[in-house]
């Protein structure tokens, strides 16, 4: 976390008892009434945060998945085609060598697809960067109580911002997988079923199944941010 937040009190605890229902003679709340710049921002944030995870699930599911099954499927049809051959029967070099080049691509096209996912986690750290630089901002301008008053709902600008670095660690876990993945398919001995388990976690992604953006922000966002867009 930056260290412009170093001074800052922890986190706010959010009260236990849950939100009372609006009366009809209860008026709105002053942020939902006329929301302030810092309001917009982190809103507009938060959504860039989630296209950029979504796009993240759509790179590994898409372009990811089909380069590694194809992969496999290759390397899978040569050895079928090598295993009919007659003994002491030399394969024929152009579908060899045809093959090869195919799958060469293969690998091409997932590292292309690391790249990207690389690019989409720095966007992710540059976006929780500005975001401290806002609190900050709005801490020196209007004081330690204003930052931790309610946005919308319950949570605060300072609750909302010491809370988004905690999605980092599994964007970067998952990368490191990602790329570990992609160096264990590279050989081509790797064995049917090793390249199986790998494609299996390859599509899983398991370090975003409890601390990815649909895990964890996408229900909080719903219920704590005033005229949040349905997601996809």
């Amino acid at each position: 976390m930056s260290s412009r937040l170093a001074s800052f009190r922890g986190p706010s605890t959010p009260t236990s008892s849950p939100v009372a229902a609006r009366q009809p003679t209860t008026p709105a709340s002053p942020s939902r009434l006329s929301e302030l710049p810092h309001h917009r921002t982190l809103r507009s944030q938060l959504l860039e945060l989630r296209n950029i995870a979504y796009e993240w699930d759509e790179r590994v599911a898409g372009q990811g998945l089909k380069a590694a099954s194809s992969l496999v499927d290759a390397r899978t049809e040569l050895d079928n085609e090598l295993a009919m051959l007659s003994v002491g029967k030399q394969p024929e070099y152009p579908i060899v060598l045809e093959k090869l080049r195919f799958m060469e691509t293969c690998i091409e096209d997932l590292h292309e697809v690391i790249k990207r996912l690389d690019k989409l986690f720095q966007k992710m750290v540059k976006i929780i960067k500005s975001l401290e630089v806002l609190l900050h901002e709005v801490h020196k301008t209007k004081g330690w109580k204003f930052v931790e008053e309610p946005l919308w709902v319950t949570w605060s600008l300072e609750r909302f911002v010491t809370k988004l670095p905690y999605i980092l660690k599994p964007y970067r876990r998952s990368l490191e997988t990602h790329i570990e993945l992609v160096e264990q398919l590279r050989p081509h001995d790797v064995t049917f079923e090793e390249s199986r388990q790998i494609i299996a976690l390859w599509q899983a992604q398991p370090h975003l199944a409890q601390g990815g953006w649909d895990a964890v922000w996408e229900d909080i966002c719903a219920v704590e941010i005033d005229r949040w867009t349905t997601p996809r």
